[in-house]
């Protein structure tokens, strides 16, 4: 069963948009006065187009030993080839007495992996994410998830078709392990400079900010801290200036010849897994989240690189060691690893009762300078 809600379509600003009313479905002042004429009901005149609600997983794991890979599952896309999909399916109110229930239910039966942690991130609705000028098809509203699931489930899984990939093949420029990614320099800021200098004294997309000081905040330029959280927002930057392929894809004007930022993805699912990248990297500050993408026992070794993979930064090895001890997050198992490479190394787990001694026990990595 597909829930469908009727509503009004959104009205917008005849100056803003002087010509496309009817294509969006909105009447005219002359529609409307014909309808009130003619004693047909505004709303049966305006057809109001039923809404679907989507719920679409980010669904994340850590792969690799040396070289952990931060990952994210996506499915095989359906239309278009080439493009990334992440999972996702309708709400079914008859069959799923919550969204969360739904969501599972969607993942296990469309890749077989079960899901661990789970976080709802946002509802996103814009009429264009779906839709081109007079499409009257239902209005697909998708509420976008985190999920966190362990590289052993992963792999005994029956992925259906679905497969792991780095989220830094989406992101290539949120990857600082090995230092300031080129891709920045030679790519990125020359366009996004040329884009704010095309407009200096316009205000860039309700931020309160020009496109320059937007630029210069979000990417880190003279001096400003680069925050490792704003995923989503140099995405929208980008996607604002048209330098990915989804703005181009989408419509919006850009420089011709500019080599593909990042893996494209279906839809916004782009925006998608931005947000979910934003949201763990917070969230692993104050709440003990990243244990969900460790096994049970670990080494600290294996835990810095954990941290590593998904803030995308390196990590000095004896800060990150006072930063666990200071937190008091792992507690030894007095046992030993031999399957380190070099010499034997402590093993460690989780340490529950940090839950119940303080209400923000996570891993406090700073800005990058």
């Amino acid at each position: 069963m597909t829930l469908r809600m009727s509503v009004e379509p959104q009205k917008r600003s005849q100056t803003s948009f002087p010509d496309d009313r009817s294509a969006a479905g909105e009447l005219t002042p002359s529609q409307r006065g014909e309808a009130v004429a003619n004693q047909v009901p505004v709303h049966q005149a305006s057809a109001p187009l039923p809404v679907e609600i989507g719920l679409t997983a980010s669904i994340v794991a850590v792969a690799g030993t040396d070289a952990v890979e931060p990952m994210s599952l996506v499915t095989p896309p359906p239309v278009l080839e080439g493009e990334a999909v992440l999972p996702t399916g309708l709400f079914d109110p008859v069959a799923h007495r919550t969204f969360e229930i739904g969501l599972r239910s969607w993942v296990a039966e469309q890749t077989g992996v079960p899901l661990g942690y789970v976080e709802q991130l946002y509802t996103f609705g814009d009429r264009g994410r779906h839709a081109r000028a007079g499409d009257r098809n239902p209005h697909m509203v998708s509420i976008g998830y985190l999920a966190l699931t362990r590289v052993g489930i992963m792999e005994r899984g029956d992925h259906r078709g679905a497969g792991f990939r780095s989220w830094y093949s989406f992101f290539p420029w949120e990857d600082w392990r090995a230092g300031r990614p080129a891709v920045l320099d030679t790519v990125m800021l020359p366009h996004l400079q040329a884009w704010a200098d095309a407009a200096p004294a316009m205000a860039s997309s309700g931020q309160g900010m020009t496109r320059a000081e937007r630029v210069r905040l979000l990417f880190g330029l003279d001096g400003a801290p680069f925050d490792d959280e704003n995923v989503l927002e140099r995405y929208e930057c980008l996607y604002e200036a048209g330098l990915i392929a989804e703005a181009r894809r989408d419509g919006r004007a850009g420089p011709d010849g500019i080599p593909a930022l990042g893996d494209p993805m279906r839809f916004d699912h782009r925006r998608i897994l931005a947000t979910a990248m934003g949201r763990l990297r917070a969230k692993m500050k104050y709440r003990p989240v990243i244990f969900e993408l460790m096994p049970d026992v670990f080494t600290l070794t294996a835990l810095q690189r954990t941290v590593e993979a998904i803030s995308g930064r390196h990590l000095h090895k004896q800060n990150f060691r006072r930063l666990v001890e200071t937190a008091a997050v792992v507690e030894p198992t007095g046992d030993i690893s031999h399957a380190t490479g070099g010499r034997p190394a402590a093993l460690y787990r989780f340490r529950r009762d940090v839950l119940q001694e303080r209400p923000a026990p996570g891993l406090r990595v700073g800005l990058r300078g």
